[in-house]
Formats: C-alpha cells, sequence, structure tokens
C-alpha cells in the first residue's frame, strides 16, 4: 500500500535544512487505514485480528508492527473498566493496552490505571512460579515447585478436613473480588462457610446504612441525567467506579446539574463542585438531616412517592397507636422525630454555614426524582456510626423521590448482572463464627479484621487458609498482630497466598502462587455505575491470541509468562482433586454440562452463563457468532438499558395471599410482592416490601434508638479530642486516583506519579504548632506511632488531619526484591512481647533489571506504613473498622526517622476488647443470630442462623 502525507510549509522547510529527515516520500510498507467516524479513536473490530501501526519508538526509521487486538477488562479497581489488549503477532506479546469502547460502562475511556497494567505484565520482580516455604515461616526462603504437587499437597489436606467435619477449617479470604459468583460457587460446593473478604475495612458500614433501608447495599446514580449531586467524600477521583461516574458527572454537569461534595478535604472532586462543604469528620449525618428537615418543613418532599412507598404506617402503629393511621398525621409526627436537626445545630456540629445546608436542602428539593447521591469508604467507613453517613444520605433520595428514577439513585442490584450457573450446590450446613461471630449479628460482610484477635482468644483455628489478591499486614489496621497470628501454626496450619505480586502478607505463606493481572486471567465482571445493565469479559488475551492463530493451549498458565495461571483453572482443578471419586458430594458440581462425566473447562464454564445470559444470544446470532464467541471478540454486552422503576414490575399473584391490612403479597409465608394503587408491584426486597422508614429490625436486635435514619456522634467527635493536648482526627481513608491497593506497588508509572503519603495539617493548625512545610512530625496513635512529613495546607479545614492510605509498602532484607518502584528496604525488631519497631534502612532508589526505566527512578520516596499502627474498631452494628484516629500530633524526636513505626499490640488487644464490649450480641428473636432477611455473602442453610446449630 502507497501512504502518502501532504506536508506543511514548516515540515517542507524543516526537511530542506536537514533539521529533519526526509518524512514524505512514498512508502511500500504496509500502513493501516484511518478509522473513520465515531471509530476514530480505536480500530474497527473487524481489524482486530490484523491491525497494523507504526513503532513510535522506531522513529526516524518507519518501522511497522501488525497486531491482534484482544478485549479484556481492567483488575486495577473495582470499576472493570474495558481493554484492549496490543499483541504482537511476530513476538506473541503484549505491547500496549487501550479502551474498548464496546465495554458499556467506561465506552472506551480508562484513567492512568488501565494503560499502566503494561507495567504490571512486564515488571521484572514479579513472581513466575509456584513457590513453596523452605525453613521457618516468614524466613524468606522459597523453592520452586511444580502446579502438579502444589495441587496434590493441598487437595488432600482439604479433603481430610472435609472427611472429619472441620469443614470450619477452610477458609478463603479476598481483597478485591474482580468476578461475579465464581468463588461463590466454588465454596458452596465445598460445603464451606469459608467466604471471608475485605469488606469490613472497606465498605461495609455504606452498605448497611443501605440495606436498613431496601436490603440492597449499594447506590447506583444515574449521574448523566440528574438535576443536583450530591457526593459524601472524594468519590469522583477515588472511589468505586472512578471513571464510568466521572464521565457522567461531567456528563450531567454539561446538562445543567449542580455539584455538592461534603467531605473534610478539599479533593479534586470538591475543587470542581459548585459547593464544597468542609464537614467536621463523623458530622455527615447531621448535616444530611438537617437538609432533610428543611425538605419537611419546607413541603418539598415527594408526596407520592413517600406515600405509596414508605412502611410510614408501620411506623405510626408502633410508635403512635393512638394517633390516625393518615399520612398527614405521620409527616407530623416525622417533622416533630427531627425537630432538633436544625441547619443551625448541624452548623454546630459540622462546621458547614446553615445558609449553605439551607440553599444545598432547596435545590434538592428542588432537583425532586432527578437527584443523584453516592457515598462509598470515608466517611461512612472512618467513624462509629458512619453506616447512619448513607443511611440519612439514602433517606434524603426516599424524600423526593429520586428511589430509581431518571436522574435519581436507583438500588445496586437492578444494575447489576448475576450469572446463571451449570450446577446449584446446597447451601453450605456450617456457620463460621470466626468470620460472624454472634457479638455482631448485624454486621454487613465478615468481621475479617478481627481474625488474628479471635485467634489470639482461641475461638477456632484454621487448617487451611487461602488469601487471596488480600494483603491484610500492609492493608488493615493493626498489622503486627497479623503477622504474629500468621507465623503461629498451631492457629494457621496451612497458608496459601495466591497474589500476582509479592505482598507484605505473601512473605508469611507456605505457598506463593502467581495469579494473573487483568490480561492473565478470565472472570466475569459487572457492576453498578449506570442506569443499565451490562456484563464484561476479563479474559487471558494471550490465550485468546493463540487460539485465533490455531495454537490453543489446555491451561491458561501455559499461555502466560513463566507459569504464572489464574484462579478460576486452579480452582476446577484444586476441587476435582479434593473429591476424586465423588464420595464428598464436590465433584458432581465440577463435571461438564455438555460432557457427562468429565471435567469442566473453563471454556465450558463461561459458555454456559453466556448461553443463559438474556439477549446475549440473538444480538450473537445475528454476527453468526455463538455467545461465548461474541464475548471473546468484543469483551462486553449491555443486557438492558434505561432500567428505572425495576420496584414497580407486576407480580404474578397467582397462588398468592394478599394481606388486605398492608396490602402485602405473600406466598408460601414469605413476602413477595405489594400492592400499591391498585397494581401488584414486586416492591422491595424488606419485610415490608416498601423503604423502610422505620426499622423493626434494629428494635428487635435491641438498637431501637436507632429505628429510624439518626445521627451518633464518632469516635472522634470534638468532645473526645484534647485540642491543648495537639489532639487531632486523622482521616486515614482517602486515596490518590491513581493507586491501587497494595497493587500499584509493581506498577512504574503509577509509582512515578505518586509515591508519598505526607500528612495533610491545616495552615493555622501548623502554625499554632510551629510546624512548617515538609518537617517531621510524629503521628501518635492509641497502639503507638508513625513519623511522617508535614504537608502544610488550606485544603483540609482546621482540627482535622489526613494521610493517604495505599502508600508506604516494604520488604526485609530476607524477602524478594519485589515492587522495587513502591517499596522500602526496612528493619523490623521485636523488642519484647507485643514490642514492634519498623525503621527503613533503603528508600526507593535505582536499581539493575532488564527495564532500563529501573536505573532512571529519580524519586526516593516510598511514604510511610500507617495503617500498622491504628487499632481494631469494629463498629457495634454494622461491624465496620472505623479508620478515623484520634491522634497527638507532635514534632518528631530527636533520634526520629521519617517511617519509623512503633506499635504495642498488647495495648491493641486491649483496645478490641474495649469495642467488642459495645456490641449488644444476639440472639435476636426466635434465638436468632442474624435476622433471615438481610443478605450475608455466601448464605448458610436457614438451620444454621439460629444459635446453636451449624457451628
Amino acid at each position: 500500500m502507497t501512504f502518502n502525507h501532504k506536508p506543511t510549509i514548516i515540515e517542507k522547510a524543516a526537511e530542506a535544512l536537514h533539521v529533519i529527515p526526509d518524512l514524505h516520500a512514498n512508502s511500500t510498507g504496509p500502513a493501516a487505514e484511518p478509522c473513520q467516524g465515531e471509530d476514530r479513536s480505536c480500530p474497527p473490530p473487524e481489524s482486530w485480528d490484523s491491525w497494523v501501526e507504526y513503532d513510535s519508538t522506531s522513529w526516524p526509521e518507519r518501522k511497522s508492527r501488525e497486531y491482534m487486538l484482544v478485549p479484556t477488562s481492567c483488575f486495577n479497581c473495582e470499576a472493570g473498566c474495558g481493554l484492549l489488549a496490543y499483541i504482537e503477532k511476530e513476538t506473541m506479546q503484549i505491547r500496549k493496552f487501550t479502551g474498548n469502547p464496546y465495554h458499556p460502562a467506561s465506552r472506551g475511556r480508562n484513567c492512568a490505571k488501565g494503560p499502566a497494567t503494561i507495567n504490571q505484565v512486564e515488571d521484572s520482580d514479579r513472581i513466575l512460579y509456584p513457590l513453596k516455604r523452605v525453613g521457618p515461616r516468614g524466613s524468606g526462603k522459597w523453592a520452586r515447585v511444580s502446579w502438579e504437587s502444589v495441587l496434590e499437597d493441598i487437595s488432600s489436606r482439604m479433603r481430610k478436613a472435609l472427611q472429619e467435619k472441620r469443614n470450619n477449617e477452610i477458609s478463603y479470604h479476598v481483597g478485591r473480588p474482580g468476578h461475579e459468583g465464581f468463588m461463590d460457587w466454588v465454596l458452596k460446593a465445598w460445603g464451606v462457610d469459608g467466604h471471608n473478604s475485605h469488606t469490613n475495612i472497606c465498605s461495609s458500614g455504606a452498605r448497611f446504612g443501605y440495606a436498613i433501608w431496601q436490603l440492597y447495599d449499594r447506590p447506583s446514580p444515574d449521574h448523566s441525567n440528574a438535576k443536583f449531586i450530591l457526593l459524601v467524600s472524594a468519590h469522583l477521583e477515588a472511589g468505586h467506579y472512578f471513571n464510568p461516574h466521572a464521565q457522567r458527572i461531567v456528563e450531567g454537569r454539561m446538562k445543567g446539574a449542580k455539584l455538592a461534595v461534603l467531605d473534610p478535604r478539599l479533593s479534586n472532586t470538591a475543587s470542581m463542585s459548585d459547593y464544597w462543604m468542609p464537614s467536621y469528620p463523623g458530622s455527615e449525618p447531621a448535616v444530611l438531616l438537617a437538609m432533610a428537615k428543611v425538605i419537611l418543613d419546607e413541603g418539598l418532599y415527594n408526596r407520592d412517592y413517600l406515600e405509596n412507598w414508605v412502611n410510614w404506617q408501620q411506623y405510626l402503629e408502633s410508635e403512635y397507636p393512638d394517633r390516625p393511621t393518615t399520612f398527614d398525621a405521620f409527616i407530623e409526627a416525622l417533622s416533630a422525630e427531627y425537630n432538633d436537626y436544625t441547619p443551625e445545630y448541624a452548623e454546630k456540629e459540622s462546621g458547614v454555614p446553615e445558609a449553605t445546608i439551607r440553599d444545598v436542602a432547596r435545590q434538592i428539593g428542588e432537583a425532586g426524582e432527578r437527584f443523584s447521591t453516592h457515598v462509598w469508604r470515608s466517611a461512612s467507613s472512618g467513624n462509629l456510626g458512619g453506616w447512619e453517613v448513607s443511611r440519612t444520605l439514602h433517606f434524603l433520595n426516599v424524600l423526593t423521590g429520586s428511589v430509581g428514577t431518571p436522574g435519581g439513585t436507583a438500588p445496586s442490584a437492578w444494575n447489576k448482572f448475576k450469572p446463571t450457573v451449570h450446577t446449584h450446590p446446597e447451601p453450605q450446613k456450617f456457620w463460621n463464627p470466626l468470620h460472624l461471630p454472634d457479638e455482631y449479628p448485624l454486621a454487613h460482610y465478615e468481621m475479617s479484621f478481627l481474625l488474628p484477635h479471635m485467634l489470639k482468644e482461641g475461638r477456632g483455628k484454621l487448617d487451611v487458609y487461602f488469601t487471596r489478591v488480600f494483603n491484610p499486614v500492609w492493608t488493615y489496621p493493626d498489622g503486627f498482630s497479623w503477622i504474629e497470628a500468621l507465623e503461629d501454626e498451631s492457629k494457621i496450619g496451612l497458608h496459601v497466598a495466591l497474589t500476582p505480586t509479592w505482598n507484605e502478607t505473601a512473605y508469611f505463606a507456605d505457598y506463593v502462587l502467581p495469579m494473573g493481572h487483568s490480561p492473565e486471567r478470565h472472570d466475569l465482571v459487572s457492576y453498578e455505575t449506570h442506569a443499565g445493565k451490562w456484563i464484561a469479559f476479563r479474559q487471558p488475551v494471550l490465550r485468546v491470541a493463540h487460539e485465533r492463530r490455531g495454537t490453543p493451549k489446555e491451561f491458561t498458565w501455559q499461555a502466560n509468562v513463566g507459569e504464572v495461571w489464574e484462579e478460576d483453572e486452579f480452582w476446577i482443578e484444586l476441587s476435582w482433586r479434593i473429591d476424586p471419586d465423588g464420595s464428598l458430594g464436590v465433584k458432581k458440581h465440577f463435571e461438564s454440562p455438555y460432557r457427562p462425566g468429565e471435567k469442566i473447562t473453563i471454556n465450558e464454564y463461561y459458555q454456559y452463563i453466556f448461553e443463559h445470559t438474556p439477549n446475549l444470544a440473538e444480538t450473537a446470532e445475528a454476527e453468526g457468532l455463538t455467545p461465548l464467541a461474541y464475548m471473546k471478540k468484543y469483551g462486553a454486552f449491555e443486557i438492558e438499558t434505561d432500567v428505572y422503576n425495576v420496584h414497580e414490575t407486576p407480580v404474578d399473584i397467582a397462588g398468592a395471599n394478599l394481606d388486605g391490612s398492608s396490602r402485602t403479597i405473600y406466598r408460601d409465608g414469605k413476602p413477595v410482592g405489594i400492592q400499591v394503587r391498585g397494581e401488584n408491584c414486586v416492591g422491595f426486597p424488606t419485610p415490608s416490601r416498601k423503604q423502610e422508614l422505620y426499622s423493626q429490625t434494629m428494635v428487635d436486635w435491641k438498637w431501637p434508638e436507632h429505628r429510624l435514619p439518626s445521627y451518633i456522634k464518632s469516635h472522634v467527635h470534638p468532645e473526645t479530642i484534647d485540642r491543648s493536648n495537639n489532639e487531632f482526627a486523622l482521616i486515614p481513608t482517602f486515596r490518590l486516583p491513581v493507586l491501587i491497593h497494595s497493587r500499584s506497588g509493581n506498577a512504574k508509572w503509577l509509582a512515578e506519579i505518586a509515591h508519598r503519603n505526607p500528612l495533610w495539617i491545616n495552615a493555622d493548625d501548623a502554625a499554632a504548632m510551629g510546624i512548617e512545610n515538609a518537617d517531621l512530625v510524629r503521628v501518635n496513635t492509641d497502639i503507638g506511632y508513625h513519623v511522617n512529613r508535614a504537608w502544610v495546607t488550606e485544603s483540609i479545614r482546621p482540627g482535622v488531619v489526613a494521610c493517604s492510605h495505599h502508600i508506604g509498602r516494604w520488604r526485609r532484607d530476607q524477602d524478594a526484591k519485589g515492587n522495587r518502584w513502591a517499596t522500602n528496604l526496612v528493619s523490623i525488631n521485636r523488642e519484647e512481647k507485643g514490642k514492634w519497631r519498623m525503621r527503613v534502612k533503603e528508600s526507593v532508589e535505582p536499581f539493575e533489571s532488564p527495564d532500563p526505566d529501573s536505573g532512571r527512578i529519580f524519586w526516593s520516596d516510598g511514604g510511610v506504613h500507617q495503617n500498622i499502627t491504628f487499632p481494631v474498631h469494629p463498629d457495634p452494628i454494622s461491624g465496620m473498622h472505623c479508620w478515623h484516629q484520634k491522634v497527638r500530633i507532635e514534632k518528631a524526636h530527636a533520634d526520629d526517622q521519617y517511617g519509623d513505626v512503633f506499635v504495642d499490640t498488647d495495648r491493641s488487644f486491649e483496645i478490641y476488647k474495649e469495642w467488642l464490649a459495645m456490641t449488644r450480641p444476639a440472639p435476636g428473636p426466635g434465638g436468632l443470630r442474624r435476622p433471615m432477611w438481610l443478605n450475608r455473602p455466601l448464605r448458610p442453610a436457614d438451620e444454621t442462623y439460629y444459635i446453636g446449630k451449624g457451628s
């Protein structure tokens, strides 16, 4: 093909003067036709098997490369945005990642984390082969072993545990799941109550606040169609669904929507807002309830929605049995309930001006059904009672009727696809008290961060413990207590770390098994990013490329670099070996639905799901493809668009009973719908089938003071802070937008952008203490201290300090040299029982490797590991770890060095006990461990919900 470019006058002059080479002679080399129209930023799918580009690194030589383009999904945050891998056909190497325009949520756009996936794939420090511990646990000595020996060793140990009915000694502890439904299927097939997650240090507070209203535990905002958007904390650039939500917030703003942000810190989001409301940490419910009061007092509420979709009759009958059960009586009673939550009171608690509170409340009322909201982490995860942040935020959606409307905020499940798998194992007959102890009957997700303390108390032990893309030693509070537990083989018998790269927890494993990054694995992805429902296919791109060229691989690890595998195939192979003769009832669930008696393949697993995905088969057939082939080609599929008002879906009442007073529809004794305006609707999956403003659950489970949305003063409320002693509330819950939990460590581009986490301190507070910018300060917590540098700024409200998480990675001398773009080399000493010290020996510095960029490192800061100095703070209701800390700030001592850490784990155990004493344990009504209607991950059999059964 001949390719001609018409040079500009400047180019012609530069060529004539030999400033640049002659670039405009005809070329006979291959060149790609430019994409037209909307596809200009991406090659069209018909060219994805053979796409030619010039190599930018070969300039001035004109060198072309031919690529295959294979879609997958990013695994660097929970948004799961679409990626296109460019695989050079000559070398079968991945060269870069761009956005996949066929992904319904990200629509071809990515943040910095997506393209940086190539860093993770190419990282010269990554783990390439299965490793087994040699010598004492934590000694840093490893031997390469085969996948065959790994599978045989682990499966035989698990088989013995299941045969001996020690099911609760098998635990799977996951960080970021990254897939839909796979491990629920596996764990149920094993018959273990083994699901344990990081959610109680992440989002369970926010989740519970939503769940107590409507069972669904996440919001799904329709930002692009909103008139007013209210975000609590720095969601836009630092929370879940960053990229998909950011796009739609911008779209909404371009249509005229106003944006308000409630956050003590001037985040990037707040700096772009119409209203920045720098509230004191934990005071957010007071502000939100004051807004609710304005809406009630000024009649800005949506009467139709409240009258038909809120359980106000139950409220009046329970609280005011002598009053008439009328809507007007309800509004009168509700207004009286919140009489004290004036904007003036909210200003006193929060520091947000009462005039701003009124202004925002009125604009929310004016927006009505087009009011979108979101909260995740931060305020809801930081404070005692933080779950009331999301509960009171959703109160505003209910008052305005903006629940599931165009421009409003829907329940998450409406926009999240759940796959249909080929077998449905029975719910497990075990309840694991190490995961959900009876002290926390309302805990939303497992109490995972308490595991070291519960093991220390002797509540149980683990025989086989899987940590999967999970790093509690570094991510969780009180990491030294985790080290103490992981080193004790009487408490944790076999620790298997499944991880793409070295981390602080893997140092204390018995097996370290290399698992793939996003282009090296299979997963299903579906999240609540907008008012639609979609599914994306994360797939191992080199394996797909081999299939296209006619050289298919039996297992994913055979296509990946080294012997890097993926969890899905690993679990199938392991499960098949656990039950070789089928006597345990495990094997049958891993048989092929297409080849009876044979082991299912990974392609067959996903083939079945895609064949049972609504509308996908028809769409694929129109292109002459099978559903699996369609997903391999495009990487994503939008199942539904414009998903609104799902609660109004008609319900069949054949064979059902209608309660005459409540209008609730029952089938087999369980509520399945509600009659509203004479129409039989599915409603919401709560006991009343409505939005539960009044929570009988909170009354029944010994928390009657929280029967309505309320305000709980945080454990870092100003009343607990002695400012004369230089005490502050520390916010450690925000992250920088380019970082990814512990997975940023082997992404050089991301480490280059962000590699330090200084202590934000208001300029007035700093001046009063004589602290200048970059001064070393000691941050004293309840169990120790860490030493950091001060960043003096006006971007945080007085009385509050802040420090980003996701930074402060470390390794010891005996540990593998991993993640050197981001890790400090440290010494760790246990001076006496429970007393731990960490000191940075070497920070980040250039190093020799096959990657020439490792010799170009210009930064020399790996940050500070602050989380390890925090005690556990389990909220007594939601179970969420309350991250915010009361700290005492002082100038660094003479012998302090940047990054120093000291922790007393004996004191941390005492604080665990103090917070445990705040609970109101089960049993609840009828001897229940937990309300039957509330969800829990991997729900066990109903009989296990009763104390004395199933454990």
